[in-house]
């Protein structure tokens, strides 16, 4: 057998050891189920009732008209019927869309410059810094010079969601390559892991746990971009959620204004929960977290 074949059998086999599930645990039944998905969500749905109490609450105080400020006993209806129509599920396409792909070139600027800094040590000097700034810079900043650059289009809005987000994920590839333990670095030299094979076989797996927060930490900053991008750059009225809560705004609208903040929620929370069950799912198999 060749050497390399032999060196790849061997890790993945102390891979398997090290991530085979105890022996012994009895799989939970149904009830234990129901029970554990109960506990996880009561908690979400007693919240989110205060919110909403909360909310209303204020709306009964007077403290604005509501036309201006209205309830949930108004917005909640409307915010159902915009879910029933085409218009409103074109939008979260257009939005969606942009979301992903501006994502995925993030993704691999971020995974180029992380594994970058993280191999050459002058280059960490020289950008390392960098990358923390812009992180903390806003990236409404940036609009003006992407419209500059790019124009009112579609590019101007990715160009920006690059920035916001590709240095979350550079910084969280980068910090996960460090907390790499020594002890699994030797072990790999000891079994003469080199170069890509030595990223692919035993750095990048166990950099995963650390590398999914900065994943999620990066769809944070490109949603928020993405958001004031379609608000900011206008495409041929090309319908998305930015432009319907532009639309609404101009219009007076509150309850649609209301409705749509609310969708742009709870795809926040929804994206957030994948991240969440990704983050505990690799922990969980590294024997980080039980």
């Amino acid at each position: 057998m060749p050497e390399t074949s032999t060196k790849d059998s061997a890790v993945q086999g102390l891979d398997a050891l090290e991530l085979q599930p105890r022996r012994g645990t009895a799989e939970r039944g149904p009830a234990e189920v129901a029970r554990g998905i109960w506990a996880a969500t009561w908690p979400k749905l007693a919240a989110v009732a205060l919110v909403l109490l909360a909310w209303q609450a204020v709306v009964w105080s007077g403290w604005r008209s509501e036309w201006v400020f209205p309830g949930p006993d108004r917005v909640l209806p409307t915010l159902f019927h915009e879910i029933t129509t085409p218009e409103f599920w074109e939008a979260v396409r257009v939005t969606m869309r942009r979301a992903f792909i501006g994502f995925a070139l993030a993704l691999a600027v971020g995974v180029i410059v992380g594994l970058a800094v993280s191999q050459f040590k002058p280059l960490r000097v020289a950008i390392g810094s960098l990358i923390t700034g812009l992180q903390t810079m806003p990236s409404i900043v940036w609009f003006p010079f992407a419209m500059l650059l790019y124009g009112i289009s579609e590019s101007a809005i990715m160009f920006v969601i690059v920035l916001g987000a590709a240095p979350s994920i550079a910084g969280g590839l980068t910090s996960g390559i460090d907390y790499v333990s020594p002890s699994l670095l030797r072990a790999g030299q000891v079994m003469g892991l080199r170069g890509v094979q030595r990223y692919r076989l035993l750095i990048i797996p166990a950099a995963l746990p650390m590398f999914v927060t900065g994943l999620k930490q990066g769809w944070a900053f490109a949603w928020r971009s993405l958001m004031a991008g379609e608000l900011l750059v206008i495409i041929n009225q090309q319908n998305s959620i930015g432009w319907a809560l532009s639309q609404a705004r101009q219009l007076n609208d509150a309850e649609r204004l209301l409705s749509y903040i609310i969708i742009v929620l709870a795809i926040g929370i929804v994206i957030d929960v994948f991240f969440n069950w990704a983050d505990r799912s690799l922990r969980r198999r590294w024997g980080i977290t039980r």
